[in-house]
């Protein structure tokens, strides 16, 4: 019955129905007069015009369809066409982190790929997420929702919507970001918070997936050198006192199912860029997440940091953000290392300077000692704010996958006793 209903008025699709089947007709009748003989040059003439008014015929249901599916969009279907096809026979990457760092990031991987899914920390305990996070007993929503953002396909004003804050607001919504609480009122409706992330997901027609790194209640501990210790992942970076061990309270909490399978399907995993102690390590420290990671075959790719922060990772190299990261899960968990070596401008060091943030030593040859492959390049772009260029990052992973994929196709067309030896 259904079948019926393009027939009805107002479709705007009849008259080419009726188009295409006349123009088929005509190539039938054209090809049997060119094949028998009898009227061959008419029957050529007549192919080609029945060729010709299918073609514009099928143009023209397509453009029907379209306006009615993609208003506003119609131009934009050889993209969105693109995204659809190309992007998801991309590789499946996995980037484990938060904070503004993985966001940036996700910005550039998502040209590559929509084969992508974003581990996020849920130890935030401060700003908008931390109050959610303790008025509503729910995972702090704020990374998730800069990873969705950043996945986004959808229109600007939608992910505009997303990042707006209450400021300059009195009473309980001054200070809340509109996008957590969408989340929450998500979570209420559904009843599930990884339900309400992949609502919001469609919402927002990202390319990925955004998952939470675990759906316990975490907070962080630090251990300083002066034997001090901190709670709460706001507080760690108050300190002066280097961190010298961080710990998850309560120990032995569990991945999110849904991360361990994209780290156990992944084409490779990516871990940071962000916060050494507050943005990377909070899911590194989950065991089974961590012995995921290590027992994967795909690549395990750690991109450092271009400055130190304040209090948190001051005086600290790429070999000791490295050796840090080791230390606290274990050697495997790793196998590639990714560094800036270019040089940023005076001006904007001078800046970070008076915040006691300067660049991060690239050490490289003592991380290649810990055996591990390091690509050095310029990777750095400055605004307001130092930032990874996420174009230059996810071309330097693409070729990376890529190079990973060739050892392992040629390592499969070796005969099994050579494989063996």
């Amino acid at each position: 019955m259904g079948m019926f209903k393009w027939l009805y008025p107002g479709m705007r699709v009849k008259r080419w129905v009726f188009l295409c089947s006349f123009g088929i007709i005509l190539c039938s009748i054209g090809f049997v007069l060119t094949i028998t003989e009898v009227q061959k040059t008419s029957g050529s003439l007549i192919v080609l015009l029945g060729t010709s008014l299918v073609v514009v015929s099928i143009r023209k249901i397509i453009k029907s369809i379209v306006t009615v599916l993609l208003p506003q969009k119609e131009s934009e279907l050889v993209n969105i066409m693109y995204q659809k096809r190309y992007l998801e026979r991309g590789p499946r990457i996995v980037v484990i982190g938060g904070g503004s760092g993985l966001a940036v990031l996700l910005h550039g991987l998502k040209e590559h790929t929509s084969n992508i899914t974003a581990v996020v920390t849920v130890a935030d305990d401060g700003g908008s997420s931390g109050r959610l996070r303790s008025q509503f007993n729910i995972p702090p929503p704020g990374d998730i929702r800069n990873c969705l953002v950043a996945l986004a396909d959808a229109e600007p004003m939608m992910s505009d919507l997303f990042q707006f804050r209450f400021e300059g607001e009195s009473g309980e919504f001054e200070g809340h970001n509109f996008g957590n609480l969408f989340i929450l009122a998500m979570l209420k409706v559904t009843g599930d918070f990884e339900k309400a992330i992949r609502e919001s997901s469609k919402i927002l027609a990202i390319r990925g997936r955004v998952v939470p790194a675990t759906l316990k209640r975490v907070s962080l501990l630090a251990h300083h050198a002066d034997g001090t210790v901190t709670e709460g992942e706001s507080n760690i970076s108050k300190v002066k006192s280097p961190v010298d061990r961080l710990y998850l309270k309560p120990e032995g909490c569990s991945a999110t199912e849904d991360a361990l399978t994209a780290i156990q399907n992944a084409d490779a995993i990516v871990i940071g860029p962000g916060s050494l102690y507050t943005s990377l390590l909070p899911n590194l420290l989950i065991e089974d997440l961590a012995n995921a990671v290590a027992a994967s075959a795909a690549p395990k790719i750690y991109i450092c940091n271009v400055m130190t922060q304040p209090h948190e990772t001051d005086a600290l190299t790429a070999f000791d953000h490295v050796n840090v990261i080791v230390e606290h899960t274990r050697p495997d968990i790793l196998s590639h290392v990714i560094v800036h070596s270019g040089q940023i401008p005076q001006n904007t060091l001078t800046k970070y300077a008076k915040e006691e943030a300067y660049p991060v030593t690239t050490d490289t040859a003592r991380i290649r000692e810990l055996g591990y492959t390091v690509i050095e390049s310029s990777l750095a772009q400055s605004a307001d704010m130092i930032r990874h260029n996420p174009r230059k990052v996810s071309k330097i992973i693409m070729d990376i996958v890529s190079a990973s994929k060739k050892i392992r196709s040629a390592r499969e067309k070796r005969p099994a006793h050579a494989r063996t030896r």
